[in-house]
Parts: structure tokens; sequence; C-alpha cells
């Protein structure tokens, strides 16, 4: 037997480009069950002044992304977060950063399929379906198990799955915003419409506290897009920063886009009214203005939720992969299969883990499956920022060798880690009220969005320390800097 075939298999080199890069990235996101959500509780908020604010959410993000990017160059890690971290903070900080991002996974997979599970049974007419618990909680178990087994059948399954699926969404969307526009613009609205103004871009327009919400907010809908970073080990020409990036600015264009069109057509006084109805704006929304052709929009956020359902368990997955093959972790997760180039055992254990969150949270109540989902605000803004953090202790040396590497190595990341560390700062204090919460009842005397971020980060630190007595080589490992 040759050295080459008693080594262990890895990810597969070069199995994707740019574009399906890219189309992860964007599919990561859910742009259109992303909007569905946040659209109705930011015009709540902030009015008129929606798209403003989520024209202000994207700085952080693209402030981020380009850390992300610059990391990246220096060190194409599927785990991200985890390695960048670990090379510049070191391993306890690395990680806690590990274990946020393989947690938003299991958080809201289950969500993301039972969302694409209610609008696709909703877009066939399969109303009856679709308020039935029981077919719901199966058809959505089923969906998370049949996207776990795509990611595992290869990286380039898993793109062309996701090109269809997000040109599917971007057409639908399309639609729904330019027939809602013109119609707007015509003054063919039920709801009495509003016409568009350079102001709808001012994010101060509504004052501090609603600014603030609207942020939040904002920033979950941009939240999702590294997944095409962590695809860099599998990604030609070491593409995948650059894809994270731009699909950031594609997702504001197309962010702005639709928001003008709702807020046009619908005002904010309906929008306001139905806020708490989360996704179901859209599904409320479609048919006043479609008409019959409703089911475009109700497909646009399935096909949204679906794609987003597959892509979430990517970062989890490879972040596993990445962290057990620095003994940060049992071996077994750095599993990849010989056959198909991916990590097998990994994505399973996300997809198992999510399943049985999904359906323990869900015979609670409906009400703590969302505030589970909400607890995501707590460790998007934790990781993102502590990345940015680690891309200016990382290149330190670097900052004083040109204006250029000083403000995107330095000023930029930092900028947009203080800006996510500020809203992450404001979330604790939001959620610790349990009026805040959608359960309503305080756990603990706090906001039950608060209790599960705070445990779900205590557990990571139990299972560290557990780890480390158990397997210490990963905390030999001392942090480095760029020359």
């Amino acid at each position: 037997m040759t050295a080459a075939a008693e080594s262990p298999p890895t990810l597969r080199p070069d199995a994707i480009g740019f574009g399906d890069a890219l189309v992860v990235g964007l599919a990561a996101t859910s742009p259109a069950y992303s909007l569905a959500a946040v659209i109705g509780p930011v015009v709540a908020l902030v009015g008129v002044h929606a798209p403003g604010v989520l024209l202000a959410s994207f700085v952080p993000m693209l402030l981020i992304a380009a850390a992300f990017a610059a990391l990246d160059r220096a060190d194409p890690d599927c785990g991200t977060t985890f390695s960048w971290v670990t090379r510049a903070m070191g391993p306890w900080a690395g990680w806690i950063g590990g274990w946020a991002i393989a947690m938003t996974g299991v958080l809201v997979v289950g969500s993301l399929a039972e969302v694409g599970v209610r609008f696709t049974l909703l877009a066939v007419g399969l109303d009856g379906w679709e308020s039935s618990t029981p077919v719901v909680l199966g058809l959505t178990v089923l969906l998370v198990l049949v996207m776990a087994a795509l990611c595992v059948l290869g990286t380039e399954l898993s793109a062309r799955v996701q090109k269809g699926l997000i040109v599917a969404q971007t057409l639908a969307l399309a639609t729904f915003a330019v027939v809602a526009l013109v119609r707007g613009l015509r003054g063919d609205s039920p709801f009495g419409a509003l016409t568009p103004g350079w102001s709808w871009l001012d994010p101060f327009g509504a004052g501090g506290a609603a600014l603030t919400g609207g942020l939040l907010l904002g920033v979950f809908a941009y939240w999702g897009w590294e997944s095409a970073v962590n695809l860099t080990e599998e990604t030609r020409g070491r593409a995948a920063g650059q894809a994270g990036v731009l699909s950031t600015v594609v997702l504001l264009a197309t962010y702005l886009g639709v928001a003008v069109a709702v807020v046009c057509f619908a005002g904010t006084g309906w929008l306001a009214e139905n806020a708490g109805e989360e996704e179901a704006v859209f599904a409320l929304l479609s048919e006043r203005v479609l008409g019959s052709w409703d089911w475009v929009v109700l497909l646009a956020v399935a096909t949204s939720a679906i794609a987003s359902t597959q892509t979430t368990i990517i970062p989890a997955s490879r972040t596993g992969l990445s962290m057990a093959r620095r003994a940060a972790l049992p071996a077994r997760f750095g599993s990849i299969s010989p056959r198909y180039r991916t990590p097998d055992v990994s994505t399973w254990w996300v997809a198992g883990i999510a399943v049985a969150w999904y359906l323990g949270v869900s015979a609670l109540s409906e009400n703590a499956l969302f505030d589970s989902i909400t607890a995501l605000s707590l460790l998007i803004a934790f990781y993102y920022a502590l990345t940015g953090i680690a891309c200016a202790v990382y290149f330190r040396r670097r900052l004083t060798h040109s204006l250029r590497d000083l403000l995107l190595l330095g000023v930029g990341p930092l900028a947009g880690a203080a800006m996510l560390v500020w809203l992450l700062v404001l979330s604790v204090r939001d959620l610790a009220d349990p009026a805040n919460s959608y359960t309503g009842e305080a756990w603990l005397g706090l906001g039950p969005p608060l209790v599960i971020g705070v445990a779900i980060m205590a557990a990571g630190v139990v299972l560290m320390l557990l780890w480390r007595r158990r397997d210490a080589r990963f905390w030999q490992e001392r942090a480095g800097v760029a020359d």
C-alpha cells in the first residue's frame, strides 16, 4: 500500500469556484426569510426609515466580512473564527469562538426547516397540512436529515442545489418587489401607498432607542454570509473570502430594494400592526400584492428557508472538523468521508443535535422555540466581534506598514467589532426583561432568550474544561502574529 493511500482523506480541493461560494454565502443568510422576519418589527420601530436601518446594519457586516477575507488569505482554514482567534488570541478564546459558531447552527436549523416546510405547504395549497403540528414536525425533521445528507454527499452537489434554490428565491423576490413598487407608485394599494424619498435612507430619523432596536434586527438579517468562507479549503483560488464580502454587498442591494418596495406599497401602519407575525408578514402581504400569484412570494420564503437549512449546517460541521484536527474536540469529529471528501461525522452530529433541540424546545412551546432563536443575536454578535478583534491582533505588526493596512486590518475590523460589542451589550440589557421575549415569563428572573444564550455559553465553558482535562494538546498552542 502506498503512502498516499495510507494518508487520511482531506476535504476536496478546488471542488467549487467563486460563484458557487458566493451562492452559498447568499443562501446561508436566507434573504427572503430574513426580510420577512425583520421588516415588520423594524418598521414598527423606525417607520419609513427601515431601509436606512438596513443600510446602517450593513456597515459592521462589511467591516467584519473584510476581516474574514484578510484572515482567510493568511490562514485558509474551514474553521474560520475558531482557527483565526486561536492563532491571534490563544486556545481559550479560539475554543469558545468555535463553540459559538457551532451552536448558532444548532439553534436555528430546525426553525429554518420548519419555515421551509410551512411555506412550501402553503405555496402548493396544502393549508390543512400546514396547520397540523405532527405533520409539520415530521416533515421538518425529514428536511433537516435530507439537507444534512446533501452536505455529506458532496460540496459540488450542495452548490448545484443551492444555485437552483437561490435562482428561484431571487426571481420570486424580484417579482414581488417590482409589482409592489409599481403598484405603490401608481397609488394602486389597499393600504394607502407612500412615495419613497431619500430620507428613508436616514437611519437616525427615528431616534436613538429605535435605531438600536432596528440595528439588532438588521444584524440578524445579514448573518450567515460567512458560510462561503467555511468552504475556503474547497474553493478554487482562495476566493472564499472575497465571496463572503461580495455576498454582503448583494444582500444590501436586495434588502434595500425589497424594503423600499414593501414600505411603499403597505405603508408603515399595516406593517407595524402585523410585526408580531414575523415571517407570516410576507404570507399576509403576498395576496394583496400579487393576487392569485401569491404563491410566488410563498415560494421565495420556502426556497430561502430550505436553502439556509442546508448552508447553516456547513459552518457548524466544518468548525467541528477544524477543532477535531487540532485536538480541540474528539478525533471522530475530524472524520472525512473517503468517497465524498466531506466532514461526515460532524455533519450528522450537527443535524442530530439540531433535531433534538428543535423537538425538545418545540415540546415546551412555540414561543420557547422563538426565544431560542432570539438568543442567536448574542452568539452572532459575540463571534463576529471576536473575529474583528482577532484580525487587528493578528496583523498588529503590519498596521504601521501602510495606511491601507492600518485601515483594512486594524481600524475597520476594530470599528466593526466595537459596533457589535455595543449591540451585544444592548441585547443583554433588552433581553434581560421578560417582557421582550415571546414566552413573556421570567426564567430565573430574566428573559428566556438571555437565559438560553448564557446557558449555551456556560455549557461550552464546562465542555471545554472537561475536554482539556482529558486531552490538553490543543491548549499547548501559543498565539502568533503575522509578519
